[in-house]
């Protein structure tokens, strides 16, 4: 296999796509530190990362820690930021990790924030890229690569490479709200919630309809579940700032989930229960 351009591998974050991405990385870069806020939430994701890498052909858990030091990614050839979808919170670690590791590329895995923007608040925005990877990330194949214009064509190339090495498809898509599958999924999903508070349907009646009769390999209320309903008003927000359509704003079932801290399968609980 090739070499990786990127040995040592930093990804800030402790949730599903953190360290999904994490024992995706130790395939093929020998050392991938996570930055994680407590021993608890260190503890968490190294058991996730052992989880997913038996999955993983190739995946060695061993290769992955934690620190709550970002003065321990000093050295990091790439640094992920995969923290909550906020663009405050995303831009103030760009900055502090831009800091800390000036060698580093930059890349975010947002999924409706703009990469330009986050870029400009990191103050390294010729660094910054979109690495937008989807749940699960060992098993799905696409990863979104977005390059605003201060990126360079060394940073852009080293991207490519990395997700050809991890044998992820890249497709490079414009920095518009929902990059190309959130823009093109997400009125599908609202509209399908819509559906289900006008008629009143079971949300698994909902789902089969789609899986059944359209063959999609999940319905679009247990996909919300999985992408996070949180993460769904986050990118609908996003698409109406951009369109000013308020059929882009998440429905009002969503909202309520979100605010009772019903955010679907991460927390038990979404428009199905989990055990």
């Amino acid at each position: 296999m090739t070499a990786t351009p990127y040995e040592f591998v930093a990804i800030a974050g402790s949730g599903t796509i953190a360290t999904g991405l994490a024992a995706v990385a130790s395939t093929s870069s020998s050392r991938v530190v996570m930055l994680v806020r407590s021993e608890e939430s260190a503890s968490r994701a190294l058991a996730a990362v052992q989880k997913a890498s038996r999955r993983i052909p190739g995946a060695d858990p061993s290769r992955v820690s934690t620190t709550m030091d970002t003065g321990d990614l000093a050295e990091a050839d790439l640094l992920v930021e995969a923290v909550v979808e906020d663009a405050r919170v995303k831009a103030d670690l760009l900055r502090r990790v831009s800091e800390v590791a000036p060698g580093a590329d930059l890349a975010t895995t947002t999924s409706s924030l703009s990469i330009t923007q986050l870029g400009e608040a990191s103050g390294a925005p010729d660094r910054v890229y979109g690495l937008h990877v989807f749940n699960p990330v060992p098993a799905m194949q696409l990863v979104e690569l977005i390059f605003p214009d201060p990126v360079s064509s060394e940073v852009a190339e080293r991207a490519h490479d990395w997700c050809h090495i991890l044998e992820k498809t890249a497709v490079e898509v414009p920095d518009t709200a929902g990059f190309a599958v959130n823009r093109l999924l997400f009125p599908y999903l609202f509209d399908a919630v819509r559906y289900q508070e006008r008629t009143g349907l079971e949300a698994a009646a909902v789902d089969q309809c789609m899986t059944l009769g359209v063959a999609h390999p999940m319905g679009p209320l247990a996909l919300l579940d999985l992408v996070g309903l949180d993460v769904a008003v986050a990118i609908g927000q996003a698409l109406n700032n951009e369109s000013g359509n308020p059929d882009h704003i998440a429905p009002a079932t969503v909202q309520e989930f979100v605010a009772a801290g019903h955010l679907g399968r991460k927390t038990g609980r979404g428009f199905y229960e989990y055990g």
